[in-house]
């Protein structure tokens, strides 16, 4: 008897139909609207498979401006405008302004600006090697505190920086975006993640954050300390977060929180929601003495075998 599944050959005039693709592997499928679900939850599902590979137990992210420059790059792009004819020239194309007066004294203003503000790089990259220093004699299996940026320049390059020279792992949550924002090059490269989804990459931020050190920024910036503050406010994290706002100086001309509670819109005690310092010494004993009592002391006993990340509960 023939058997009645045998496929025709294209001798009988029926063209052999080809296997369709793998739900899975179908790039169509996955890019389409319907599969966005299927996105988001890739946004979940593989950052916390490689938290776990890589023993990540929580962390201490850092937001800031992506405008900061190192302190010698801020020096060097100074000098280019300011000693056009100098032993060595940028090209035309790499200096900033223009031949005009005013265009060159604007391109000097903010050369200036650049170099006063290159302090908070610095500073920055110092206060995250104190802390990946300190983190990396805490006894455990998994990583502790580990340093987290938005996976960019500036700032978050600083705080990258900073724990990648103290021999520590640290973690960059990048963002897709039009105009690409690269990787910087001191992120660990098994930590090195890109999100199309800024929800799904605010998660990850809050909720393994036991900290949020924040330097002076913009409307990105503002985005994050604010969302934090409302996360603390509501209590929607199971767990005490520690907010350090670094620069008095420029923060205190930004935030104005007392006109919030004079017009009855928070209330008295959510402007004790954060500390303000100066100094990365300062911030550091901030960081320590405030980890150490929340998150070292008196901890609830683990199962061995959970190795994976400290995600915070949610409250009901």
């Amino acid at each position: 008897m023939a058997n009645s599944n045998k496929k025709p050959s294209p001798d009988e005039g029926t063209p052999e139909l080809l296997p369709a693709p793998l739900a899975y592997l179908n790039p169509d499928f996955l890019n389409s609207p319907d599969g966005r679900l299927l996105r988001i939850l890739s946004e979940y599902s593989e950052p916390l498979s490689r938290f776990r590979r890589e023993k990540i137990q929580d962390t201490v992210v850092f937001f800031g401006s992506a405008r900061f420059a190192s302190l010698p790059d801020a020096q060097n792009a100074l000098t280019i405008l300011e000693k056009p004819g100098s032993a060595r020239p940028a090209s035309p194309q790499a200096q900033p302004g223009s031949n005009e007066p005013d265009a060159l004294q604007a391109a000097l203003k903010r050369a200036h600006a650049s170099v006063a503000m290159a302090r908070y790089y610095e500073e920055a990259r110092r206060l995250a090697h104190m802390l990946t220093e300190w983190t990396l004699t805490l006894p455990g299996k998994r990583r502790r505190f580990v340093v987290t940026s938005g996976g960019g320049p500036g700032i978050m390059e600083a705080a990258n920086r900073g724990a990648r020279e103290a021999g520590g792992k640290t973690i960059g949550l990048n963002i897709r975006l039009p105009f690409e924002q690269y990787p910087n090059q001191y992120i660990t490269p098994e930590l090195n993640f890109e999100f199309h989804y800024f929800f799904m990459r605010k998660y990850w931020f809050a909720y393994l954050a036991k900290a949020l050190v924040v330097f002076p920024g913009g409307f990105g910036t503002l985005d994050e300390l604010f969302e934090i503050m409302t996360l603390a406010q509501t209590h929607k994290l199971a767990k005490k977060i520690l907010v350090i706002i670094y620069g008095k100086e420029y923060w205190n001309s930004v935030l104005n929180l007392e006109a919030l509670v004079d017009h009855g819109t928070i209330s008295p005690e959510d402007v004790n929601g954060f500390t303000m310092v100066d100094t990365p010494e300062e911030a550091f004993e901030v960081l320590k003495e405030g980890l150490t009592k929340y998150h070292l002391q008196q901890q609830p006993s683990r199962p061995a075998a959970e190795e994976g990340p400290e995600i915070a509960k949610t409250l009901p």
